[in-house]
């Protein structure tokens, strides 16, 4: 072991004294991926409670710290949202199977490589490319890479190449290959030979020299990406030193041995397997996007009816000019904010209020605090113009009538066109919650452990794409199923019952009667 104290006397390289904190996928396999036990030396994930994160990226991070003398703390993100992470001071270091390549060289500072692969090009075992020995033989084939990669970039070797939209994530492209959409996708020969280990239907196309795609050693190494002029790039160069070419490549052998999966046991056997295994996280990533969608509709409806009720107030040209100018100002604001949270897209939203509060005012917020910030103001966006909207429905004649009596522009509001307004819009409040269910799933960008993120990682970890994502939409339809039947509930309750007794002058009962029946 190499012990340096160098890294401990400057501990500005680190957010948390002590403690190295890493930045992963964990569902790029054998790189990184997911696991519900400690199993074969894996790491538990900070942001996820009951997961564990493995592989070779995993394995790396464990001696750096032990040569470090340092703990190990392992935050799973979207691979998007590592560079802004390390920028923001989330994380101390990338180690994702990342490329140094020039334009991340530009944002980040790369360690020396701790692993260098070729490229190949994954195919489905009976297809026409199978046997393919050099980049003419895919000329016309469709082929994709993963987005913001060097690798969708290799595509233009390829000659007369369908170069379809780049992916987000491995599992995609697997799902994509194995389909039929696709034709073939590039990949890191440790990568292909971890998904073809996990599916007897793929194979991978390692080309002689020469027949391959043309990259320089700056695309085939990776690196640990670290933020500029850290000061634990030096130290953690060491480190790596310490590690033999062979110890690495052994080590990613044994990775990729841990992803082997048999013969396909069926469709519905598979499924069953995942839940067995992954029902505890599913179960888990249900509640909290049910927890978040809740929480963010009756705040955001708070907001909204708070807004709402402020642009009904009426204040004339002739008020006292401050008090005019004030509500002007306001009514600025207002505006600014509705039309700012309805026109932009949420995933955007919680990129910058994520990372962006961190990285400019210093304010760490927690990624479950920040969703449920970042869906709630976005919410009450969309609810201020629904609400106003209920509240013109209602007819003037009552809001003159009720000031005619003495009411005020609170009471008038309060008694008379409120209950109207949020009656009226009732079905649209249930419909912006069943919506709120679903478009949880954006903030897997952040890193929140609702129901998408943790499809994405079951996904990635196991290569059984469609066997993960039909767990997911069976248990988001009884979310929003059982959600819309409660809110029909409710709302059947408020308008009353269907059988009225009418009486007439004459037919009136005896108040007497009606004072004994205790009516």
């Amino acid at each position: 072991m190499v012990f340096l104290p160098s890294v401990l006397a400057q501990e500005e390289g680190l957010e948390k004294p002590g403690v190295l904190q890493v930045g992963l996928e964990a569902n790029y396999a054998p790189f990184n991926w997911s696991q519900t036990t400690a199993a074969n030396g894996a790491v538990p994930i900070s942001n996820s409670e009951g997961e564990y994160a493995n592989g070779y990226d995993v394995q790396i991070a464990k001696q750096l710290a032990e040569s470090l003398g340092l703990g190990l703390e392992i935050v799973k993100l979207e691979w998007d949202g590592l560079p802004p992470a390390l920028q923001s001071g989330k994380i101390d270091a990338i180690i994702a199977g990342m490329s140094p390549t020039p334009e991340r060289k530009e944002q980040i500072d790369f360690s020396n490589s701790y692993y260098t692969s070729d490229i190949v090009l994954v195919v489905e075992k009976e297809s026409q490319f199978a046997n393919a020995k050099a980049l003419e033989d895919f000329e016309g084939a469709k082929v994709t890479g993963q987005l913001n990669t060097f690798h969708y970039d290799l595509i233009q070797q390829i000659p007369s190449v369908d170069q379809q939209t780049a992916m987000d994530s491995f599992p995609t492209m697997i799902s994509s290959v194995l389909s039929g959409k696709s034709d073939a996708y590039v990949s890191e020969r440790p990568g292909a030979m971890a998904a073809t280990a996990a599916n007897s239907a793929l194979t991978y196309i390692n080309f002689e020299e020469g027949q391959g795609f043309d990259t320089g050693e700056i695309d085939t190494s990776i690196a640990i990406g670290l933020r500029k002029e850290s000061p634990l790039l030096d130290s953690i160069n060491t480190a790596l030193s310490e590690i033999s070419e062979k110890d690495r490549n052994d080590l990613m052998q044994k990775m990729v041995n841990l992803n082997e999966r048999g013969e396909s046991a069926g469709f519905w056997s598979e499924v069953a397997g995942l839940w067995s295994t992954y029902s505890g996280q599913f179960l888990k990533g249900a509640l909290v996007t049910l927890l978040i969608a809740t929480f963010a509709t009756l705040v955001g409806f708070l907001i909204g009816l708070l807004i709402a009720i402020y642009r009904s107030i009426p204040v004339e040209q002739n008020a006292h000019p401050l008090l005019y100018g004030l509500h002007k100002i306001g009514d600025w604001i207002v505006l600014a904010y509705i039309e700012i949270f309805r026109g932009t897209p949420m995933m955007v939203q919680a990129m910058l209020i994520y990372y962006g509060s961190k990285l400019f005012f210093d304010l760490d917020m927690s990624s479950m605090v920040a969703a449920l910030l970042i869906v709630s103001i976005n919410t009450g966006a969309y609810l201020a113009e629904v609400i106003r909207g209920g509240i013109s429905s209602v007819d003037k004649g009552q809001s003159e009538a009720a000031k005619a009596i003495g009411m005020n522009h609170v009471q008038t509001m309060t008694h008379v066109v409120l209950p109207q307004a949020i009656k009226s819009i009732l079905p649209t409040l249930g419909n912006e919650f069943v919506i709120n269910i679903k478009d949880t799933s954006v903030l897997n960008v952040i890193a929140v452990t609702e129901l998408f993120f943790v499809t994405r990682s079951v996904s990635g970890s196991t290569y059984m794409t469609f066997q993960t994502f039909f767990i997911a939409a069976v248990i988001y339809f009884i979310l929003t199923f059982t959600a819309t039947r409660l809110l029909n509930f409710f709302e059947a309750k408020l308008e009353g019952t269907d059988n009225y007794q009418v009486y007439t002058s004459s037919s009136y009962p005896d108040p007497k009667e009606l004072k004994k029946d205790g009516k």
